[in-house]
C-alpha cells in the first residue's frame, strides 16, 4: 500500500499518522475531550450557557440518558468495504447524515462561532442552520455557506408578524435551502444557571463576571477584539443603532410571544423552499404540521432548554416517524455528539440528526480547526458505526428496521 502524505513515515496504529489534523485527533479523539478544553478556555458564565439546561437540566440529562440506553444490534457477514454515508435531504445531497443546529447566542463561548460554523459546515458538506439570534446577519452566513445553508426561524410577534416574514424574505433572498420555524418556544424558560450566574447581554460588570472574565483571558482578549455578541440580523429594525444594548433590548421586548399554527400557514405561504416545523415531540402536532404543507419535521426538546419534565428527542422520535415518515423528512436533535448516536437516530426513525453543542465545543476548544475537526469525527465515527451495524449505506441502515427499543 503506497503512504498518502498524512500517514507517511508515521508507522501503523493510532498514533502513527503525521499532520496536522492527526495532532488534533490525538490531542481531542472525541468530543468530551474538546468540550473540556472549551470549558477551561470560557469564563464560567459562558461555559454554562451553553451547557445548561431549563431548571434541574433533568430534560438535558434525559436526552444523553436515551441515547446511551439505545443498543444497535449489529448484522455480520455483509460486504461494508465501500461504506457510502452521503444523504439526501430536500433534494440535495450532503456528505453526512447529521447537520450543525441553530444556536442563539452562539458567539458567547467564542467569538465569531456563528461563521466559523458555517464555514466548516460548507468544507464538510453538511447542513448549516443559522439562527435568528445569532451574532452575525443571514446575508453573511448565506455568503460564508452558499451550498448548505438553513435558517432557524423564531417568530416576531408583534406587528402582524411584519419582522418575522421579513426574516423569511432575506433568508430567501440570502439562498437558503430550507426555513426551520420553532414552535418550542411559547414562554422564556427559565435558566437557573444563568440567573445564579447573573448572565446578561450585554454584559454587566459585576464583581463574579468580572473574576471569571479574568479567569478566562484568552477569552476576554477575544472580547476586546471582537466587542460584545449582539443581535446581528436585528440591525435593520433597530434604526440605525448596532450596539449591543439596543439590539438585545429589541429581542427581549418584541420577541414575546408564541408561534401559532395561523402564524405557521402564513409563513408556508411567504416560503417558496423546504419548510420544517422544529421542536415538536407529539406526534398528532406532526400531523398537523405535514397537513398544513410542511415539508419536514424536527423532533426536538430544545435541547433541554425549554421543559424540563419533556421526553427525551428519541423516546419521541419511533411515534412521530411512524406516524409522518412517509409523507415528510424526519429530523431530530436532542444530545447527539457520537457518529453512533447517528446511527441510533436513524434506525430510530430520522432521515439525519443535528448537533449543537458538540460543534460549539470544537470551536470553542481550537477555534476554526476545532469546528472542522468535529465534523471529521462525525465523519469516522458514522462510518465505523455503520459499517459495524452491517450496512453499506444509509439507505442499507433503515431496511434492516426503523424502530430501536429505547
Amino acid at each position: 500500500m503506497t503512504a498518502t502524505p498524512a500517514t507517511a513515515g508515521g508507522g501503523w496504529g493510532a498514533a502513527g499518522a503525521n499532520g496536522r489534523a492527526a495532532a488534533l485527533r490525538r490531542r481531542y479523539p472525541t468530543v468530551d475531550d474538546l468540550q473540556r478544553a472549551a470549558r477551561r478556555r470560557a469564563p464560567r458564565f459562558a461555559y454554562d450557557f451553553v451547557a445548561g439546561g431549563v431548571g434541574d437540566d433533568l430534560c438535558l440529562r434525559r436526552n444523553r440518558r436515551a441515547l446511551d440506553a439505545a443498543t444497535i444490534v449489529p448484522r455480520w457477514g455483509r460486504d461494508v468495504r465501500a461504506v457510502d454515508p452521503r444523504v439526501r435531504l430536500f433534494g440535495r445531497e450532503y456528505a453526512l447524515p447529521v447537520g450543525v443546529a441553530p444556536m442563539g447566542l452562539a458567539g458567547l463561548l467564542r467569538a465569531g462561532a456563528d461563521e466559523a460554523l458555517a464555514a466548516a459546515a460548507q468544507a464538510a458538506r453538511i447542513p448549516y442552520t443559522y439562527s435568528s439570534v445569532g451574532n452575525s446577519t443571514i446575508e453573511r452566513i448565506g455568503a460564508i455557506a452558499p451550498d448548505v445553508f438553513w435558517f432557524q426561524l423564531y417568530g416576531v410577534p408583534a406587528d402582524g408578524h411584519r419582522v418575522s416574514l421579513d426574516l423569511v424574505r432575506r433568508a430567501e433572498a440570502a439562498g437558503a435551502h430550507a426555513l426551520l420555524v420553532t414552535l418550542d418556544v411559547p414562554v422564556r424558560a427559565k435558566r437557573s444557571g444563568d440567573v445564579r450566574n447573573g448572565l446578561s447581554v450585554p454584559f454587566r460588570p459585576r464583581p463574579r463576571t468580572v473574576l471569571d472574565v479574568l479567569r478566562a483571558p484568552a477569552w476576554a482578549l477575544d472580547l476586546v477584539r471582537h466587542g460584545q455578541p449582539r443581535f446581528g440580523n436585528f440591525l435593520p429594525y433597530v434604526d440605525g443603532r448596532s450596539d449591543a444594548r439596543t439590539l438585545a433590548s429589541y429581542v427581549y421586548q418584541r420577541m414575546v410571544g408564541p408561534m401559532t399554527w395561523e402564524a405557521l400557514a402564513r409563513i408556508r405561504d411567504a416560503w417558496p423552499r423546504a419548510l420544517v416545523v422544529k421542536g415538536l415531540l407529539h406526534a398528532d402536532d406532526a400531523e398537523r404540521a405535514v397537513a398544513l404543507g410542511a415539508d419536514g419535521v424536527l423532533v426536538s426538546n430544545h435541547g433541554g432548554r425549554q421543559l424540563d419534565a419533556a421526553p427525551a428527542a428519541l423516546e419521541a422520535l419511533p411515534a412521530i416517524a411512524a406516524r409522518v415518515g412517509a409523507r415528510a423528512t424526519v429530523l431530530m436533535d436532542g444530545g447527539i455528539r457520537h457518529g453512533i448516536d447517528l446511527v441510533r437516530a436513524l434506525r430510530a426513525g430520522a432521515d439525519a440528526a443535528l448537533a449543537g453543542r458538540a460543534f460549539l465545543w470544537g470551536y470553542g476548544a481550537a477555534g476554526h480547526e476545532g469546528a472542522a475537526h468535529v465534523a471529521d469525527l462525525f465523519a469516522e465515527e458514522f462510518r465505523i458505526a455503520l459499517a459495524q451495524a452491517g450496512a453499506a449505506d444509509v439507505g442499507a441502515l433503515r431496511a434492516d428496521g426503523r424502530t430501536l427499543p429505547v
